[in-house]
């Protein structure tokens, strides 16, 4: 099947092409990779979802968050897409993959697609290509598409870079756990959301929201957000309550941004910044072909390991040459 007709098959909705489409964006082979940039702009740019990145400490509950909330936003005439991203074994490569199964009424609901997809290391649990797959889904037409991150940490704000909306999923009674979240991914939220605010722990939910919305409000106020933006809520993804109240906060905010022209500028800002990383990524990437500038890089490495030069020096020396070879190739296309 060529990138068109793939194309097609994803506009018109169907989900097997999607599920093919992410497979292909996601494989490290050279010449998927180059179908995949064909389809990606046969499909191009003229369909938009909302985009919403969740992150969370471990066992808080995001799966269970994410299963209630998608029945909720599908029960209202929505189409979610959840791209879920697994860490992977930084030994063997491999991930559970188990999302899924965590969402058990969610992957039946005819309305919503869940796809799984190994980190393969990359900094902050976001799979390279997850942006991407973002692209995919709507261009299938979905609404909604919910990214939900491997844990939280100071790396995880990348999220926030292919996202419209930034949720920080939180559990109560957590002890010092307002300590454990750095700054920079409080400064990222959007909405910190504590879950589980149901039975015994309900008022120990309202008791860390009223402690993150005090911490909120020591933040500086971003251009970006109106009054009372960002904002700590208590949700429970067990009976439900709060999800329709986060929901019309997102939306308030989403259309907020869009009626201040900050929406657009920021989806700008995020084509820019992934088209520079899309960049460093192709140039490592150089460095890992065989060829004269491996065997460099291959013999500097046995250096530094022998402690006959030092990594900066090495790391100098492989740099000129990277230098040489692109003023070799500026010259070259210089020339007529």
């Amino acid at each position: 099947m060529d990138s068109g007709e793939l194309a097609e098959r994803i506009r018109a909705g169907d989900r097997r092409a999607l599920a093919r489409a992410i497979t292909l964006v996601e494989s490290a082979r050279a010449d998927h990779r180059a179908q995949a940039v064909a389809l990606l702009a046969a499909l191009g740019q003229g369909r938009q979802a909302l985009r919403i990145g969740l992150s969370g400490t471990p066992g808080v509950g995001k799966s269970t968050f994410i299963e209630a909330f998608g029945l909720m936003l599908t029960g209202q005439g929505l189409k979610v897409a959840v791209l879920a991203v697994d860490p992977s074994s930084a030994r063997s490569g491999g991930s559970i993959l188990g999302d899924k199964t965590r969402m058990e009424r969610l992957s039946r609901d005819p309305r919503a697609f869940i796809r799984p997809s190994p980190s393969q290391a990359q900094m902050g649990g976001v799979a390279r290509r997850t942006r991407e797959a973002t692209a995919l889904c709507e261009a299938a037409g979905f609404d909604v598409v919910l990214v939900e991150t491997v844990g939280v940490g100071q790396s995880e704000v990348m999220v926030a870079g292919m996202t419209d909306l930034f949720m920080l999923l939180m559990a109560p009674a957590g002890g010092d756990e307002l300590q454990g979240v750095k700054r920079g991914i409080m400064e990222m939220a959007d909405l910190i959301l504590v879950n589980k605010a149901d039975g015994d722990l309900k008022a120990a939910a309202l008791r860390t929201c009223a402690d993150y919305a005090g911490a909120l409000r020591l933040l500086r106020r971003r251009p970006q957000d109106p009054a009372g933006f960002p904002r700590a809520m208590t949700v429970s993804a067990v009976e439900g309550a709060g999800m329709a109240e986060a929901w019309a906060e997102m939306r308030a905010l989403a259309d907020w941004r869009r009626d201040n022209g900050w929406f657009a500028a920021a989806r700008a800002a995020q084509a820019r910044t992934w088209f520079e990383e899309e960049v460093r990524a192709g140039l490592l990437a150089r460095l890992d072909r065989p060829g004269p500038l491996r065997a460099r890089m291959e013999d500097l490495g046995e250096s530094v390991a022998a402690a006959r030069i030092s990594p900066a020096a090495a790391a100098a020396e492989l740099l000129a040459l990277i230098e040489s070879g692109a003023g070799a190739l500026d010259a070259g296309s210089e020339s007529p």
